[in-house]
């Protein structure tokens, strides 16, 4: 503000006349003194402390710089603002640099800034230690969020600048370790614009295909050589904090010396004290793992070795208990020969069994006959039996069949004398009488019965 005052100070003053002062107009004054002071003051640096930072819908800033007499109001447009290294905060101590301008409507004056730069390393510090404070209340630093850096990737992402020192010790160093494909994404690391690009770099890294033409790295480093911290304050924007920490793809940060530490380290899945430091945390050194191989072979060879002298001794060992192969082969040739001769006399047998039971069937014929002829003889015998028991054969004998009106046989006097008419049957006829005339002398009955014949 000093240099402000004092700049106006130096504005020349008409020399008073007794003449009458001119007539002016409200906008011809308004314009003259306009015209003046940005004549005046078209480029002036201004220290203060931001107060009453406001963001407008339409993205311009409007503030206030003060210090313990005066404030000034300012203004940064929208163009400008985007382009700033960091936000504007209250309570920061700033050196703008613009123009002073007037604003007619209001009889007041404001500065418009065109470049804002942080006053000091001890107000870039408290800004520092303020936006860890939030990030770390977000968990944008917790352990659980860090990823694991592959082991041997096949290709390295790098953002930094083409052209410095930084890339060159990191492809140098890939290449002594292990040699891995590097795809650079160039950017800006200091100054306007740098955070942007930055952040810009490892959202395009993660937005490449896992398998396009151009292969997704499986490991990046945003690395920046060293410098003060003004020159590394890109490294310590929200912009490039929250890119990092989004990142599908594991981050390896470098960023200055050993003893720089920015925000993207604490965000970052591995902080490395160098650029040429990541290249050593990226990728493992071949000769190494070469060595490592041959001893872990040689051990296996050695183990297998090992193994099997043991088994052989523990082979040997048994051996000593089993008969020779003489002696078991003589004992076995021997039960071969029982099982070959009790086979031979089996199927011997089996046949001879064979051969009796085709005799046997071959005579079947002739012992059915005689069976037929057996069973005929029963039979006539049978019916010999049957014949003589039958009626023919029984009135032939001089026997009668008597039966009643009802066809009953009569086989007592008593049935007799009940019936009322009988039948009899002889072997060549039949006669039939009414017993009512024959009731008076039951005891010549028979007689009658004869008389009647």
């Amino acid at each position: 503000m000093s240099d402000l005052f004092d700049t106006a100070s130096t504005i020349p003053l008409t020399p008073p006349t007794l003449s009458e002062p001119k007539e002016y107009s409200v906008s011809e004054l308004s314009f003259e003194i306009k015209k003046c002071v940005e004549n005046t003051f078209n480029k002036v640096r201004v220290k203060g402390e931001i107060f009453g930072g406001k963001r407008a819908d339409s993205g311009h800033w409007y503030l206030s710089l003060k210090d313990e007499n005066a404030m000034l109001s300012a203004v940064i447009w929208r163009g400008t603002a985007s382009r700033l290294p960091f936000k504007p905060e209250d309570g920061l101590e700033v050196i703008a640099t613009g123009k002073i301008t007037t604003f007619a409507g209001k009889s007041s004056y404001q500065m418009v800034i065109e470049n804002l730069e942080i006053a000091g390393t001890g107000a870039l510090l408290k800004l520092l230690e303020e936006r860890k404070q939030k990030f770390a209340a977000e968990g944008l630093f917790a352990p659980e969020h860090k990823k694991k850096i592959p082991f041997l990737p096949e290709t390295i992402g790098v953002v930094t600048s083409p052209t410095g020192a930084v890339i060159r010790d990191i492809i140098h160093r890939v290449t002594d370790r292990f040699p891995s494909h590097i795809l650079l994404w160039p950017s800006l690391v200091q100054g306007e614009g740098a955070a942007e690009q930055i952040a810009t770099a490892i959202r395009g890294f993660n937005n490449l295909p896992k398998k396009g033409k151009i292969k997704r790295p499986d490991v990046l480093i945003v690395a920046r050589g060293g410098g003060s911290l003004e020159d590394l304050w890109a490294f310590n924007e929200e912009a490039v904090i929250r890119a990092v920490y989004n990142s599908e793809i594991p981050v390896i940060s470098a960023v200055g010396h050993e003893t720089d530490t920015m925000l993207i380290d604490y965000v970052s899945d591995v902080r490395a004290p160098t650029p040429t430091g990541a290249a050593e945390f990226a990728v493992p050194v071949r000769a190494e793992l070469q060595s490592r191989l041959a001893t872990i072979q040689s051990r296996m060879f050695s183990g297998i070795n090992h193994y099997f002298n043991e088994r052989k001794t523990v082979l040997q060992g048994l051996s000593r208990g089993i008969p020779k192969l003489d002696q078991i082969l003589a004992d076995t040739r021997q039960r071969l020969d029982d099982r070959i001769e009790r086979l031979t006399t089996a199927f011997k047998n089996y046949l001879g069994n064979k051969q009796n039971k085709i005799g046997l069937i071959s005579l079947k014929p002739y012992h059915i006959k005689n069976i037929i002829e057996k069973q005929q003889n029963t039979l006539n015998n049978l019916s010999t039996r049957l014949e003589s028991v039958s009626i023919d054969s029984v009135l032939q004998r001089g026997f009668a069949w008597v039966k009643n009106e009802r066809q009953e046989t009569i086989y007592n006097l008593a049935q007799a004398k009940q019936a009322k008419n009988l039948n009899i049957r002889f072997i060549d006829g039949t006669l039939t009488s009414n017993n009512n005339k024959s009731k008076k002398h039951d005891d010549t009955l028979q007689g009658d019965l004869f008389n009647m014949l």
